[in-house]
């Protein structure tokens, strides 16, 4: 299993490698449409990236933890846009594939190519029950990638007979009974067309409907196993991190030839510049270096049977959070170092600087996450890693 997987990581990674000249060139484009070019949506489907997550038996890779960071990390690298929706378009057709039943998943699946997926977590819908499935109703925010969809799962919470809270639910449907707001006029990640979408009574049968926390897979193996945040926080670290490498890299480039002052002086000559910059290359590499640690322990959890459990979840979010934290740094410095030049678009680093401090926004690295981690460091064992 290591050899195919390091195997199918290098097959990966190259072909990162070879769309990147396309990827890069429709980039500013991407930032203007406020979606990903349709170019870049052609690439990453064709060539295999939105199918990193998917079971096999779907025609997915189901590649392991370390391969999906990686590859998530290069594209982030090369385009911050195309690396997140790479990211949440395969977890998001990943979802049903494993956790939806078979009559669902034949319908969804039927056609000669892997169709396409968006999401949105958060239960803000409204639910009702009807005969044979469910009533949906309502508006859900950062569904990242929509319009570029095939099938939409969004969350909503429902009533348990069984008990008195109710139970989360993810309910899938064709992206084309949504109605998609264009509102995704943001500050950065601009090119990943993160809109709204609302439903107004619409039937989902029992059938396509899953449980995201808790729920176990139908298809698949070790993957499905991870639960949440597992499943879904290496992503971020590992996107921020490639944003903010591929930030500290055009530094260094531009570095050579930048003056500053009067009378103008070298940057590469200040000490303050040379210590600022040995200092976030370490930091940078340290955060990469825990999260593939923790995320490499997780991954061997599920290999063994198991699933990770309240304090490795809460560590694996919390590394998130951390890796983020330390990309925003690493990108605000060089953007500062850059100089003036750095505000004017387009510029790789004043798109970068804009895309990370949107990211910061998602739920999933909320900086509650340490709260949650120092809770575990204490001995409290009513954690919920996802508060």
């Amino acid at each position: 299993m290591a050899a195919r997987g390091a195997e199918l990581r290098r097959e990966l990674l190259a072909t990162v490698a070879r769309i990147r000249p396309e990827i890069e060139a429709a980039a500013v484009e991407g930032d203007s449409l406020m979606t990903l070019p349709s170019s870049s949506v052609e690439l990453l489907a064709e060539n295999g990236l939105f199918r990193i997550k998917l079971p096999e038996a779907l025609g997915g890779f189901e590649a392991d933890l370390i391969t999906q960071y990686e590859v998530i990390e290069a594209m982030s690298y090369v385009d911050a846009a195309a690396g997140w929706c790479v990211m949440i378009g395969a977890t998001c057709i990943a979802y049903p594939g494993a956790f939806l039943p078979d009559d669902a998943v034949e319908q969804i699946f039927r056609g000669s190519q892997v169709p396409r997926g968006a999401a949105a977590l958060m239960p803000t819908g409204s639910v009702r029950q009807a005969e044979g499935g469910y009533i949906l109703s309502g508006r859900w925010s950062f569904a990242s990638g929509v319009r570029h969809s095939d099938w939409l799962s969004v969350g909503a919470l429902v009533r348990d007979p069984q008990s008195d809270h109710p139970r989360h639910a993810m309910f899938t449907l064709p992206t084309s009974q949504a109605r998609i707001h264009d509102n995704w006029d943001t500050l950065g990640l601009r090119g990943t067309g993160s809109c709204d979408v609302s439903l107004e009574g619409v039937f989902v049968p029992s059938s396509f409907t899953f449980a995201a926390l808790g729920g176990g897979p139908v298809r698949g193996g070790p993957l499905y196993r991870l639960g949440l945040p597992a499943f879904v926080a290496y992503e971020h670290a590992a996107f921020a991190i490639g944003v903010a490498r591929r930030a500290l890299d055009a530094l260094v480039e531009l570095a050579p030839d930048k003056m500053r002052g009067i009378p103008p002086s070298p940057l590469v000559a200040r000490g303050s510049f040379q210590r600022d910059l040995g200092e976030l290359d370490l930091r940078l590499r340290a955060a990469r270096a825990l999260a593939l640690e923790l995320n490499q322990a997780a991954w061997d959890v599920v290999v063994a049977g198991g699933t990770p459990d309240a304090r490795l979840q809460a560590e694996l979010r919390a590394v998130a959070v951390f890796a983020t934290d330390v990309a925003v740094d690493v990108v605000t410095a060089a953007y500062r170092y850059a100089g003036g030049s750095a505000v004017y678009k387009p510029n790789l680093l004043e798109r970068a600087i804009r895309d990370l401090h949107t990211a910061t926004q998602h739920f999933m690295v909320s900086s509650s996450a340490y709260e949650t981690h120092g809770q575990s460091l204490l001995g409290m064992t009513a954690l919920n890693p996802l508060g």
